[in-house]
C-alpha cells in the first residue's frame, strides 16, 4: 500500500484527495517512463463523474508534455481500457473512475501492457515523482509533443468482442440493466440489443452528480422493483466503471458475487472449461459458497480483500459477466432462481471498529485466543474473520453463523475484548 495508490489505484475526493497536479504530473511520469526508447502510446477512458473530465485534461496534458501520443476512449468501461490496451499493444492503460464511489470521488487506475494492474514498482516511482523526489523530467520540445488522439473505435472494438463472445441469441429473454448512470450505459444496452434481448434500462441518463446515486450494484432495490413490476426473465445491476455486476433472479432475489461464481463455475467446470477446476474467490465469500463448491469437486483459491489481489488471479468485467450468467441460462434453458437454489447462503454480520494501532489490535493476546475460542465453538458451521482495513485504523470483525444471533453474539464477544484491553478509540 503506497501514499497514494492503493488496492484500485489512486482515489480520493476531486480537487482534495486526488488534485489535477496529481493527475498532470501522474501524466508527465507515466510518458516518460514508456517513452525511454519509444515514443510512447497510452490510452485513456474515463466514467461519468463530472471531474473525469478535468482529470482526462490534466493527463493529456502531462502525457503529451513528456511526449507520448494519448489515445482517448473518451467514456467507456474499466474492462474495455484492459481489452484495448492488451489487443492493440499500448505501452499501459490510464481508467479515470472511483467506481462504486459517489459522484465526487475520482480516482486514477493504472493498466499495464498485459491488462492487468500497474506493477507496485511503478506506482511507487509515480509517488516519489509527485512529491519532489526524483529529478525533474524533460519536456518535450517541437515535433517530439505528442498527439492527442480520439479513439472511440478501440471502445467499439471492444463491444464487437462482447458480442462476439455469445454462442446463443437472446432473443426470448425479456433482461433489465441498472447501468448506475455510469460508464456502462453507453455499452451494455448496445450489446444485449446486438444479441436479441428485449432491454428495459433504468439509471442510463448520467449528468455528471448522479453515478452510483441510489441505483447500480450498491442500490439494487430499484432494479428488484423492476424485474418484479415488468414480470423480465433477469436483471443485472453494473457500478460505476462497470467492472462488478450484481444479478437479480426472476423473483427479484439478489444473486450476489458469490452465486455468480457458483453458477459459472459449475458450468464452466461441467463443460471442462475451468482451469484446474479452481475458482478465485476473496476471504469474504461465504462459507455456503465454499460448502456448494466441495458438494461438486470444486477447488478454491482465496486471496486477499481489494481489487488489486483479486485481479492476480482473474480478470472482473461486469458485462462480460453478465453475457456469461446468460450462456449458462440460455444452454441449461433454466431459471436463474433455480441455477442459485443449491447454495444456502450463512448470515454473515460485520462490524468496523476503530482502534489505536491496528497490528497491536490484531496481535493482542486476549484477542487472539477470543478468536479460536469462537472458531472452535462455530467449528464446521460457521467461521470468524478479523482483519486489519486497508486504508483505515480500522479492524473489521466478520462472523457468519447457521443463525443470526449468533453472528450477534461472536462479533460482539470480540468488540468487548477488544474494548476492555484498552484498543479501541472512539
Amino acid at each position: 500500500m503506497g501514499k497514494y495508490f492503493g488496492t484500485d489505484g489512486f482515489r480520493g475526493e476531486a480537487n482534495v484527495k486526488l488534485t489535477v497536479e496529481h493527475a498532470y504530473k501522474a501524466g508527465r511520469f507515466l510518458g516518460w517512463y514508456f517513452g525511454r526508447e519509444h515514443k510512447a502510446n497510452i490510452v485513456i477512458g474515463k466514467d461519468t463523474r463530472r471531474s473525469s473530465y478535468m482529470f482526462e485534461y490534466s493527463l493529456v496534458a502531462g502525457l503529451t508534455a513528456s511526449g507520448a501520443d494519448a489515445y482517448l476512449l473518451h467514456v467507456t468501461t474499466t474492462p474495455s481500457v484492459s481489452y484495448v490496451v492488451r489487443t492493440e499493444e499500448f505501452d499501459c492503460g490510464i481508467m479515470i473512475s472511483a467506481s462504486h464511489n459517489p459522484f465526487f470521488d475520482n480516482g486514477i487506475k493504472l493498466i499495464n501492457r498485459s491488462g492487468h494492474k500497474m506493477d507496485a514498482g511503478v506506482e511507487d516511482m509515480i509517488e516519489k515523482y509527485i512529491d519532489g523526489e526524483m529529478e525533474e523530467i524533460p519536456l518535450a520540445v517541437r515535433e517530439n509533443i505528442g498527439r492527442t488522439v480520439d479513439y472511440v473505435a478501440g471502445r467499439n472494438r471492444y463491444i464487437g468482442y462482447l458480442i462476439s463472445l455469445a454462442t446463443r441469441s437472446f432473443k426470448k429473454y425479456r433482461i433489465g440493466l441498472d447501468c448506475a448512470n455510469g460508464s456502462a450505459f453507453s455499452i451494455a444496452k448496445s450489446v444485449f440489443d446486438a444479441l436479441g434481448a428485449k432491454t428495459y434500462v433504468i439509471h442510463n441518463e448520467p449528468d455528471g452528480t448522479n453515478i452510483n446515486r441510489e441505483c447500480g450494484s450498491t442500490h439494487i432495490g430499484a432494479l428488484q422493483e423492476l424485474v418484479r413490476e415488468k414480470k423480465l426473465d433477469v436483471g443485472f445491476a453494473f457500478d460505476g466503471d462497470a467492472d462488478r455486476c450484481i444479478a437479480v433472479d426472476e423473483n427479484g432475489r439478489i444473486a450476489d458475487g458469490d452465486l455468480i461464481l457458483y453458477v459459472c463455475g459449475k458450468y464452466l467446470k461441467e463443460n471442462g472449461k475451468l482451469k484446474n477446476d479452481t475458482v478465485v474467490t476473496t476471504v469474504m465469500s461465504n462459507l455456503g459458497l465454499y460448502k456448494a463448491f466441495d458438494r461438486i469437486g470444486i477447488h478454491y483459491e482465496k486471496t486477499a480483500v481489494g481489487d488489486k489481489y483479486v485481479y492476480e488471479n482473474m480478470c472482473e468485467d461486469g458485462i462480460l459477466t453478465s453475457l456469461m450468467i446468460m450462456e449458462v441460462l440460455t444452454e441449461k434453458k433454466m431459471t436463474l432462481a433455480a441455477l442459485t437454489n443449491e447454495v444456502k447462503i450463512y448470515p454473515q454480520l460485520l462490524k468496523n471498529v476503530r482502534v489505536a494501532d491496528k497490528q497491536e489490535a490484531r496481535e493482542n493476546s486476549a484477542v487472539v485466543e477470543t478468536i479460536r475460542a469462537i472458531e472452535a465453538a462455530l467449528g464446521d458451521e460457521g467461521r470468524i474473520l478479523v482483519r486489519e482495513s486497508g486504508t483505515e485504523p480500522v479492524i473489521r470483525v466478520m462472523v457468519e453463523a447457521a443463525e443470526q444471533p449468533l453472528c450477534e453474539k461472536y462479533v460482539n464477544q470480540v468488540i468487548d475484548v477488544l474494548t476492555r484491553q484498552g484498543l479501541v478509540v472512539e
